[in-house]
């Protein structure tokens, strides 16, 4: 399978951000980062309970890749689309700043895009040969996948504008 960078434009719109930022320094105010990770953890844990019962982004597992995306078992010499609309995949793990950061971007945009564009997402840590497949080393990794052609590979959490440019030139071809 051939997979492509995203365009030179948006490359440099990348963010990249270590995954693994695990310090017990003290900030301004006094408190410990640990704390203050234990507190915003807490707080995730409260808003995600929420926001799963309206998510638009789509959980798969290989089996559901293999049906839905693309039969790499099959086919493994040509990438061949399952797809009825664009897609974008996320290769993501829970405890990764970065994939949390992006998270609710992804959520935003699965809403706005509802009927254009599917937004999956990939738990590397559960679904360890997809993401073997793929090469993916680093994460997040995004996989922009239209409906003709090869599909686009970028790595490290993008803004919001930076993700509406790529689904629009590169999904949606507008």
């Amino acid at each position: 399978m051939k997979i492509k960078l995203i365009a030179t434009a948006l490359a440099a719109s990348f963010m990249l951000v270590a995954c693994n930022n695990k310090t017990n320094s003290t900030n301004h105010s006094g408190e410990s980062q640990t704390s203050v990770q234990a507190e915003l953890t807490k707080q995730e844990n409260n808003s995600n309970n929420t926001t799963n019962m309206t998510t638009k982004t789509i959980h798969l597992t290989k089996a559901d890749f293999l049906t839905k995306v693309v039969n790499y078992e099959k086919n493994p010499e040509k990438w061949e689309y399952l797809g009825d609309k664009p897609a974008i995949i996320d290769f993501y793990a829970d405890w990764c700043g970065p994939c949390k950061m992006i998270a609710p971007i992804l959520e935003e945009l699965a809403a706005e895009y509802e009927d254009q564009i599917y937004i999956y997402k990939i738990d590397t840590e559960a679904e360890q040969e997809l993401a073997g497949v793929f090469g993916i080393r680093s994460i997040p990794t995004l996989l922009f996948v239209p409906m003709e052609g090869d599909p686009q590979m970028a790595q490290g959490a993008l803004p919001k504008d930076a993700f509406k440019q790529a689904i629009d030139e590169v999904l949606l071809k507008n």
